[in-house]
C-alpha cells in the first residue's frame, strides 16, 4: 500500500476499490460538512447512487446535482445553474463540493466550490484516466468561453483527490487512449524511464478487459507524482509548472477550431508532435524527439497529424487566444530531450513568433 501524495493541503489517494469508502475519506477531511455531489449526466448513471451509498445515513443527506455530458457545457452557464441549485437545497459554508467525473466536471465542480460563498472545501474523485492524472491535481479550475478554454477560472486546491485505478473499466478504448496522452506528456517533460514503460506496456495499458491493478497504479501514481512534484515548486504557473503545458497551446487551438470535435487527448497528441517539431526547428531540441514521440501516440492509437479541413493558418490564429500570449507573442513550452524542458532561462515560457509556429505546423 503506498502513502497518500500531498499536495498544497490536499492529500492524493490512489487506492483501487476507494469509491467504496468515499464517505469515510471525506468525512476524515471534511468533518461535519454537508455533501454535495456534482457529476455529468454520463457519469451519474455510472456511479451516482454508488457515490451516494457510500455515505451511509449521513445526515443531511448528501445531494446529487447533475448537468448535460460534454465540454460544450463547461460554461458560465452551467455553472450559474449549479450555484442556484445549491443556494435552493439550502447549502452553506458548511458545504463540501464532490466533483465525480471526468476533467469537465472537475473543472466546473472545483469552481463551484471556488465561488461558492466565496469557497467551500473541494474533493475530486476523478473517474477517467485524464482525470486522475492531471486535471484534478493542483488546483486549477474554470470554464470555457467563445474565445477558447479555461479563460474564466481559479486557483481552488482539493482538500481530497480519491484516484480509484478501478473506475477506469467502466472506460471505452477512446478514453484510456486519450487520457495517455497527458501520461505520454508526463514521461516527455520529466522521465524518460517512464515514456520508456509506456512505450513498453502500451498492449496491456490498452488491453480490452483494462489493465491489471499492478500496471494501473503504476500508470495513475507515477504520473501523479510528476505533477505533483512539478505544481509543489511553481503553483500558480510563474515558471516550472510551465511545462506541463507541453502540447497544450497547439492543442487548445485545435479544440477550438473543430468546436471540441476532436477531443483534449487526441488534441495533446497532436500538439505534443508539433510542438515537439517547433522546438526542433527553432534548435532548441534534438533531432528525432518529434519522431519518437509520435512513434509511441500513433502506437497508442493516438493522432499526430491535423484534423482534416484544419488548416496551420487556423490553428495560428486559435492560438493568439491562448492565456500564454504574451507581448502578441504565444509562449510555449518546448522540449529540449526526453525528459528534459528548454527555456529555463525565460521561466520555461518560449515566445515564438506565428511565422516559425506556422512551418512548424505545415510539417504534419
Amino acid at each position: 500500500m503506498h502513502a497518500p501524495l500531498t499536495l498544497h493541503g490536499a492529500s492524493i489517494e490512489v487506492a483501487p476499490g476507494a469509491l467504496e469508502t468515499l464517505g469515510v475519506r471525506v468525512s476524515q477531511r471534511a468533518p461535519e460538512h454537508r455533501v454535495a455531489i456534482i457529476a455529468d449526466q454520463a457519469v451519474a448513471t455510472l456511479y451516482g447512487q454508488a457515490a451516494l451509498a457510500a455515505f451511509g445515513s449521513t445526515t443531511p443527506t448528501p445531494i446529487l446535482l447533475t448537468f448535460p455530458s460534454g465540454e460544450k457545457h463547461k460554461t458560465r452557464q452551467t455553472w450559474s445553474t449549479l450555484t442556484d441549485q445549491l443556494i435552493a437545497a439550502g447549502c452553506g459554508r458548511d458545504t463540501v463540493i464532490v466533483a465525480l467525473g471526468g476533467g469537465v466536471t472537475g473543472d466546473l465542480a472545483g469552481f463551484v466550490a471556488a465561488t461558492f460563498l466565496r469557497g467551500v472545501p473541494l474533493v475530486q474523485v476523478p473517474t477517467s484516466l485524464l482525470a486522475m492524472i492531471d486535471s484534478s491535481i493542483g488546483g486549477k479550475t474554470g470554464v470555457d468561453t467563445p474565445a477558447g478554454k479555461n479563460l474564466v477560472g481559479a486557483f481552488h486546491h482539493p482538500t481530497l483527490v480519491i484516484a480509484d485505478p478501478r473506475l477506469l473499466t467502466s472506460l471505452p478504448p477512446k478514453e484510456m487512449r486519450v487520457g495517455l496522452a497527458e501520461a505520454i506528456k508526463h514521461g516527455v517533460i520529466a522521465d524518460p524511464v517512464y515514456f520508456g514503460w509506456i512505450a513498453a506496456n502500451l498492449r496491456q495499458i490498452l488491453h480490452a478487459d483494462a489493465p491489471d491493478d499492478a500496471t494501473q497504479m503504476h500508470l495513475v501514481r507515477r504520473s501523479i507524482e510528476i505533477k505533483v512534484q512539478v505544481v509543489r515548486q511553481d503553483e500558480r504557473e510563474g515558471g516550472l509548472r510551465k511545462i506541463l503545458n507541453f502540447g497544450h497551446t497547439i492543442a487548445h487551438a485545435i479544440e477550438q477550431v473543430t468546436a471540441y470535435g476532436v477531443s483534449h487527448g487526441e488534441a495533446v497528441a497532436i500538439g505534443m508532435v508539433a510542438e515537439a517539431v517547433l522546438a526542433e526547428r527553432l534548435r532548441l531540441a534534438e533531432r528525432g524527439l518529434a519522431d519518437a514521440i509520435a512513434t509511441v501516440c500513433d502506437a497508442a492509437g493516438l493522432p499526430v497529424r491535423l484534423p482534416d479541413g484544419v488548416s496551420p493558418a487556423e490553428i495560428v490564429t486559435a492560438t493568439r487566444t491562448d492565456k500564454k500570449a504574451r507581448a502578441g507573442q504565444v509562449e510555449f513550452a518546448l522540449p529540449r530531450a526526453m525528459g528534459e524542458m528548454a527555456g529555463s532561462a525565460t521561466r520555461y515560457g518560449v515566445r515564438v513568433s506565428d511565422a516559425d509556429t506556422l512551418r512548424a505546423l505545415e510539417h504534419l
